[in-house]
Formats: structure tokens, C-alpha cells, sequence
């Protein structure tokens, strides 16, 4: 194979690199051909991003795309090259094999707004992308969510349908056709590709015309008719796509590969939930996410490191499931896991194995916090989980008989077990007023989610809509939450009546006081018997007489600083310190006698180095649909977009201003991806709903950066439609070089066909047959103009490398094969008229400039 000498350079100011393999070498595509794949070719992609993108994840991702017309000497040579390429990048990327029309969601991230797939493949001669290029017609059916590709099909009525999105190219015109059935989303984001093209393949200078209603558009409908015929019958019915649901991404199996005898074996080895230090790294693993994608992982010691290539038993791996060939397979090395590989696992830890953290991990809060340097900070304020330094106002209200009862401000850091409550915090930012409201609900609360989600939503159109709405279980509180009350957060057992606790409180109670500063602490009463002690915290038991403050013996300095403070709020008198192992005959006679109760030392708090993860949610059948935007930005957030936020910590939903969504059921989403998500997520994990033009530093934080005055400065799909177009202009002037000489009656709908544009001859009709060039048999020529040349009339001599003011009187420039004789043209181009006719234009194209016909 071969395979060239020396790897091309890669330019380190650029974040994308692509080369396409052509006669098995790798050829680098020009940047404004980025995004275009022609399906007879493979493809190599280099991503190394740049700057702030780089915090979002490893250092680099390294694809291999196979088309699917492409021949096999393509496919080994792309991965000979992605293999070169990794030793020259010391392994660092992440490697991915990505299929034609099955891509991996980054690979989709890095073009945008979306990929094109080109039918054939690409000649020596022709670059991916000519922008002067004109003569042409295509018909494009654009489809997708978030990434979005457009594929060449049939120029015929009989590809489109009544949900799709489809851009008839005219060269000079292209015209955006929209389906009765398609949402004002599709058509957005199929208009943002459509002037992508117009940008990168035209250098801008095409019209565009948008076909939203079929009467409104008449003028653009004739000139479709020109091209496609008369459309006869109504349109096909929608044609749903198929998409993979949470529920269906929930398994994940880890498989053990070994090399027995020379050959591979591969034993299961877990199911979920996975951990982490079943890796080893000595060893190499396949990692099955239900068949919908296949990891590869690889231990810097494995034997199978060197000998084998990544994709090699994981293709193989592919073949004995029975899986989809197209199946995408990512590999990764020990120390550069992907985002998406290190999700799959309960916890992870980048400093397991000595590996530098990489992206943004929430730190534990130090000090006094300075609210100026938050607000500063956002990317801070998102780390930490807190929107200020917890100084603002606060209202505090309990669910009772579903209504909410106000609570005195003096009862503020007293919640109860039995009840749910609605905390508003109301603060500043840059003069600003800003909300945020805490639904609390107590581990022993009836779950009434109806009365809490009716009272939270009249509380938020009560503040015109601006509440961030953040759901929160007992004992999950968030950092900002329990700063409220400055460390005195206080949970009771039992539930709160309209004057107090309904049952009298017992003689003796029990309570955990956990935490080491004002951030984290939060005192929680338990049962009152000796086997809910732990020697890692710190207790208060509270008799008729006395009251004890029970340290354990691996307690730290700060949780005792804490502990002494927490503890004024229930009792501030008759305080006697108690270390364990000292403790009085009383003590244990208060708990019932002494018992059991663990001793081990409690494991430290999660720091998980996961990084943060953007995805847009929509529903198909009832079920959860995800597409990752992988290295977010602003720009992947549209106003009707529903986006999930996943920090790990937490779950932030991004609710767009025009996504038609209550939050009751953008949280319904939130749920149900917590409970199918394969690390066995805790459901206790907030979540925050998050409206558009009211998102806190918490959410804008965690995007590189942020613009507060974007969204009133982005033009609607209509307004865009209206004033930046010049589609009228452009629609004007082809309807008025309608040659009502020519008019030609086709059946179809009961009504005739409109004339022929003389700018648009030489099309094919409905039918698939070429339409007249010039006048038909026995019309006139108009008065004034040369008569055409008839078809097979010259000589190839007279044709060919000729330029325009050379050639005969009344022959066409940019159709001069038709003037062959059928003799000539075989003998020039190797075929027949119907078999040139029948290739696709781009191929035509290519022949004549080849051949001297362009």
C-alpha cells in the first residue's frame, strides 16, 4: 500500500484538519471545502482545538471517515494514516471511525451547520468546491436535528415529502422548498445551511428563494416546474427518521481482550454500573453501549498496544454481534478518555493514575467569596455552584393542603422532612434583578409534584417568567442553597402544621451535623440509637437535661469549628463536648445502650473529573432523544431549542423562549435521562431549569464565552426571510425570460405546466427527459435573433476548445456536446447521449472540461 513518506504538516494556529485519501494518499481539502464528503472517498479529520475549547475535553480528536461507495484499498489506507498519525501525536487524540450518515456526534460538531454529501467521487482536476460554478442542478434533501447533512437525490416530485426540507440548485437560484409538515426549527436551521452553500460554493453570489407556502410562491413554484416537471398527485407522506433513544443507550457491558496463541479472546467481564478501577492498565478492553457505539480502550502497558491496531477487534468485535457495520467505534488511550467514554463509569478520577485534571472541575469554596469577582468570573460563579456570595433576600414558604403557607423569617434554616418548601433568593446582578427558586422536597414529604409545581409557577408569573427553577431533594442541597443560612441549615424529623409540628417533640434526639465550612454544612436530625453514629462526623443528642456534642475520632478541625456553631440554633445552653471513646453512662443510656456503628473512615467527597456536556432533547415515541454538542458554544442554544446541561453535579435545562415547553416537562425530561443514564446517575441530582435571557452565572459559566446581549439582537426565521434574502429580485427576472414561444402542456394536477426559462434549458422534466434547447420543429425564431444551430449539425472540430465568441452562430457555450452528430458524440465521449444525460451533473461537468466541451 502506498502510503505517503512524510505526514503532512499540520498548521498549529487551525483547529480542524481534513485530507482526503485519493489514489491512497492523503490529500488535504482546502478549508472552504470543509464539511463537503464525497461518497466514493475516505476521509481523515484532525481535530486539535485551540484556546478556551480546550478545557471542555482531551487534547484532540483523530477521525477516519469511510463513505459508503468507498472501496476497500481506501478504507485501509485511511486507518494506516490515522495510525501514523497518532504515533507522530505521541497517542494523545482520540481516535473514531465514523460511517457515511452515521456519524458521531463530534464529528457532526465541527461543521457547522452541517455536512454535505457529494454522490461520487472527486477528479484529479476539480477541487471539492468551485464557486464559479453555475451550470448546474441538483436537488438536495436536508434532514437532522442539531447537525444537520444534505444528500443529493432524484430530481423528481417523487423525492420529496411532506415533512422534509428540500434545495432545488440552480446554479444562479437556489430554492428552499419547506413541506406543509415541517417545524419552524427545520426550516431555520435548513435555511442557515442553505446560505452556507450559497457562502462557500457560490462566494455569495446566488439568490435564494423559500418556498414556506406553495400559493404565496407561485412565481418560485413555475421555475421548480420548469426543472422537475408538473407534479402529479399530492406529495408522499413523512418519512419519520429513526433515532436512538436514552433508554436504548442505557446497558453498557466492558469485555476483557486477550491474546491467547495468536489469537484474540474476548470475555465479558462487568455490566452497569462500571467502575473505574476495572481498567487496568496492563490490559485492552471493549466497552458495547448496546450496540450503539464501541469503545475501544487501551492500557498504556497492554501487549495489544503495539501489535494490534485500535479498530482491528473492535470491528471484529462488530461482526460477531451482528452489529450494523456502520457502527461507530471510538478507541482510547489510557489517560486521553473522551468525556463520553468517562460517563459511562460511576465515578472517575483523573488523578487515579497521576493524569493532569483536564476542563472544568467544581473546587471546594475557599474563604469569604467576593460577589463582584463572581459576577466577573462567571466560569468561577459555575464551579462552584453559586450565583453570589447568598447576601440577598430570601422568602421561604411551606406546601400545606396545596397551597403554600409563608414561613416567619426567624424559621428560615428550618426545614422539615415532611414537607416540601419553596425558597426564593432574590439578588443583583450588573442592576439587574435576578431570581432563583429552590423547590426543597424532604426525604418523608408526600410527593404532591402537582401542588409544588403549580405554586412554583405562580410564583414565576407573579416575576414575569424570570425564576431559574431548581429542584432539589434533601440532603442534595447545592453549595448556594446552604450558604443561605451561613452553615445553620437545620432538618427536622416529621412534618410542620400551620402553628409548629403537629406531634410534640420527643425527650431525646439525635443529630448529624455535617460539613467544614459555611458552604457545605447542614444539620440533619436521624434516629436516636447508638448505630447512627459514625466515627468520621460529629452528633448533637439532646436530652431533658443536657445536651451532648459527640465528636468522632476522625473528625477534622473544621468540622468541629462548624459543628459549634451549627448547633446554636438548637440548643445554646447545657453544651457538654464528648469524644468518642469518653463518652458518660448517660450518653448511652439517652440512646438506648450502646450498639454497633461503622467505624471506617468515610470515604472523601466526590471529585470527579467529568467534564460538562450540552445536549439538544427532543421526543420520539415517547421516549428521550439526545444529539451532544461537542465543544459548545452559545451559538448551539436557539430560542426554540430545549438543551440539557449535564455538570454532573448537577443537570442544567435550557428552556428556549419560543420551545413551547412548560418546565414541569422539560424536568420530566431531566428524570428520565438521570434514570436511564448507564452510571446509575443518583436521582436525588438537581436540576435547574434555565430560561432563555435569564440564565445565571451558574449556567453561562460553563460556555467559553458569553454575550448577555445576544438574544435580543437575533433575527427571527421570518425576519430573516423578509430583509436579507433578495429573493424577489432574483425571482423577477427569470419569470420575465419566459419564452411564451415555448410553452408545452404537460398532464399533472388538471392544470397545464408553465413555460420553458431559457435560462434553465436543457433541464430534465419529470420524467427524467432532456427539454429542448432551442425552438421545436416548425416554430419560429424571434424576429432579430440568429437561429439556433439544430442538434447534430457541426463538426467536433468546430466544437471542441473553442471559446465562446468563436463558435458558430446560435450554439449554446455551455451545451456544446448537443451539437454532435450521435456518431461524434459516442466517438468523443465514449458513450451514449442517454448515458452521458443520466450522470449526475457534477460528472457531466467533469467530462466536458476534460474533454473540451466547458
Amino acid at each position: 500500500m502506498d502510503i505517503n513518506e512524510g505526514l503532512p504538516a499540520i498548521e498549529s494556529h487551525r483547529d480542524l484538519h481534513i485530507w482526503v485519501i485519493e489514489n491512497l494518499r492523503m490529500v488535504p481539502v482546502p478549508e472552504k471545502a470543509y464539511g463537503n464528503f464525497f461518497e466514493k472517498h475516505c476521509y481523515v479529520a484532525l481535530h486539535l482545538p485551540q484556546g478556551l475549547k480546550a478545557t471542555q475535553g482531551p487534547c484532540g480528536d483523530l477521525h477516519y471517515w469511510v463513505g459508503k461507495e468507498a472501496g476497500a484499498e481506501a478504507q485501509d489506507a485511511a486507518v494506516a494514516s490515522v495510525r501514523r498519525l497518532q504515533v507522530t501525536l505521541d497517542g494523545v487524540p482520540v481516535q473514531h471511525r465514523e460511517a457515511q450518515g452515521h456519524e458521531s456526534d463530534c464529528f457532526r460538531s465541527y461543521f457547522r451547520p452541517g455536512i454535505i454529501y457529494r454522490t461520487g467521487g472527486l477528479a484529479c482536476a476539480l477541487t471539492h468546491v468551485e464557486t464559479n460554478l453555475y451550470d448546474i442542478q441538483r436537488l438536495l434533501r436536508i434532514h437532522g436535528g442539531k447537525h444537520l447533512s444534505a444528500r443529493e437525490v432524484e430530481l423528481s416530485w417523487n423525492s420529496f415529502n411532506k415533512g422534509g426540507i428540500f434545495l432545488l440548485d440552480l446554479g444562479k437560484l437556489m430554492i428552499q422548498w419547506t413541506g406543509p409538515e415541517s417545524s419552524a426549527t427545520e426550516k431555520a436551521r435548513g435555511l442557515a445551511l442553505t446560505r452556507s452553500i450559497q457562502e462557500r460554493e457560490r462566494g455569495g453570489r446566488t439568490q435564494i428563494g423559500v418556498v414556506d407556502n406553495e400559493v404565496e410562491a407561485a412565481d418560485l413554484m413555475q421555475i421548480m416546474e420548469v426543472v422537475l416537471g408538473c407534479r402529479e398527485g399530492g406529495l408522499h407522506a413523512t418519512v419519520p427518521v429513526q433515532s436512538i433513544n436514552q433508554l436504548q443507550k442505557a446497558s453498557v457491558r466492558l469485555y476483557h481482550v486477550s491474546e491467547e496463541e495468536e489469537d484474540l479472546v474476548i470475555r465479558e467481564l462487568a455490566t452497569c454500573p462500571l467502575t473505574q478501577d476495572l481498567l487496568r492498565e496492563e490490559d485492552y478492553y471493549i466497552l458495547d453501549q448496546s450496540g450503539f457505539k464501541i469503545y475501544v480502550w487501551q492500557g498504556r502497558r497492554s501487549s495489544l498496544r503495539e501489535s494490534k491496531a485500535a479498530f482491528g477487534p473492535a470491528l471484529g468485535f462488530i461482526q460477531a454481534k451482528g452489529y450494523p457495520t456502520y457502527t461507530n467505534v471510538e478507541a482510547v488511550d489510557d489517560g486521553a478518555e473522551s468525556a463520553a467514554f468517562q460517563q459511562l463509569f460511576r465515578s472517575w478520577s483523573t488523578k487515579q493514575r497521576g493524569n493532569k485534571p483536564r476542563g472544568r472541575i467544581s473546587k471546594p469554596v475557599q474563604g469569604r467569596l467576593d460577589v463582584g469577582k463572581l459576577h466577573s468570573q462567571p466560569e468561577l460563579a459555575a464551579q462552584l455552584r453559586m450565583v453570589d456570595d447568598a447576601s440577598g433576600k430570601v422568602e421561604v414558604w411551606c406546601i400545606r393542603d396545596s397551597g403554600r403557607q409563608p414561613m416567619d423569617p426567624r424559621s428560615h434554616a428550618q426545614l422539615c422532612a415532611g414537607n416540601c418548601y419553596l425558597v426564593l433568593y432574590t439578588y443583583r446582578k450588573m442592576g439587574h434583578v435576578q431570581y432563583v427558586l429552590y423547590l426543597w422536597q424532604g426525604r418523608h414529604a408526600p410527593q404532591d409534584v402537582e401542588a409544588v409545581n403549580c405554586n412554583a409557577e405562580e410564583l414565576d408569573l407573579t416575576r414575569g417568567g424570570a425564576l431559574v427553577q431548581a429542584r432539589v431533594a434533601m440532603g442534595s442541597e447545592p453549595p448556594h442553597l446552604l450558604a443561605i443560612p451561613q452553615g445553620r441549615l437545620l432538618v427536622l424529623q416529621g412534618h410542620m402544621g400551620h402553628s409548629g409540628m403537629e406531634q410534640p417533640a420527643p425527650a431525646t434526639r439525635l443529630f448529624h451535623v455535617q460539613g467544614t465550612d459555611s458552604y457545605t454544612t447542614r444539620t440533619v436530625e436521624v434516629p436516636a440509637r447508638a448505630s447512627a453514629l459514625h466515627s468520621s462526623d460529629i452528633f448533637l443528642l439532646v436530652t431533658a437535661s443536657v445536651c451532648y456534642l459527640w465528636f468522632g475520632k476522625g473528625c477534622s478541625g473544621d468540622q468541629r469549628e462548624m459543628a459549634r456553631m451549627a448547633v446554636t440554633a438548637i440548643s445554646a445552653e447545657n453544651t457538654e463536648m464528648v469524644l468518642e471513646g469518653q463518652e458518660p453512662p448517660l450518653f448511652w443510656e439517652a440512646l438506648g445502650g450502646r450498639a454497633p456503628y461503622p467505624s471506617d473512615k468515610r470515604p472523601p467527597e466526590d471529585v470527579s473529573g467529568f467534564q460538562p456536556r450540552l445536549f439538544e432533547c427532543s421526543s420520539q415515541m415517547g421516549r428521550l432523544v439526545l444529539t451532544e454538542m461537542v465543544f459548545f458554544r452559545q451559538e448551539d442554544l436557539d430560542k426554540y431549542d430545549i438543551m440539557l446541561l449535564d455538570t454532573w453535579h448537577e443537570i442544567l435545562l435550557w428552556l428556549g423562549e419560543a420551545a413551547g415547553k412548560r418546565a414541569t416537562a422539560v424536568v420530566d425530561w431531566g428524570q428520565e435521562y438521570l434514570q436511564t443514564h448507564p452510571a446509575a446517575r443518583s436521582p436525588n441530582t438537581p436540576l435547574v431549569v434555565v430560561k432563555q435571557g435569564h440564565e445565571p452565572p451558574t449556567f453561562t459559566g460553563w460556555f467559553p464565552s458569553w454575550d448577555p446581549y445576544k438574544w435580543p439582537s437575533t433575527q427571527s426565521y421570518k425576519a430573516v426571510l423578509e430583509g436579507s434574502l433578495g429573493t424577489i429580485p432574483a425571482t423577477a427576472e427569470l419569470t420575465a425570460e419566459l419564452d411564451t414561444s415555448q410553452q408545452s402542456s404537460r398532464p399533472g394536477n388538471g392544470r397545464a405546466c408553465p413555460p420553458t426559462l431559457q435560462t434553465l434549458k436543457g433541464s430534465r422534466d419529470g420524467s427524467g427527459k432532456r427539454l429542448q434547447l432551442g425552438p421545436e420543429a416548425g416554430d419560429a425564431s424571434p424576429r432579430g435573433s440568429p437561429r439556433p444551430a439544430a442538434s447534430g449539425s457541426l463538426r467536433r472540430e468546430q466544437l471542441m476548445h473553442q471559446a465562446a465568441e468563436d463558435l458558430p452562430e446560435g450554439v449554446d457555450p455551455a451545451r456544446k456536446e448537443f451539437y454532435l452528430s450521435d456518431s461524434d458524440f459516442r466517438e468523443v465521449f465514449g458513450k451514449s447521449r442517454e448515458e452521458f444525460y443520466s450522470m449526475a451533473k457534477w460528472r457531466q461537468q467533469r467530462e466536458k472540461q476534460q474533454l473540451g466541451f466547458f
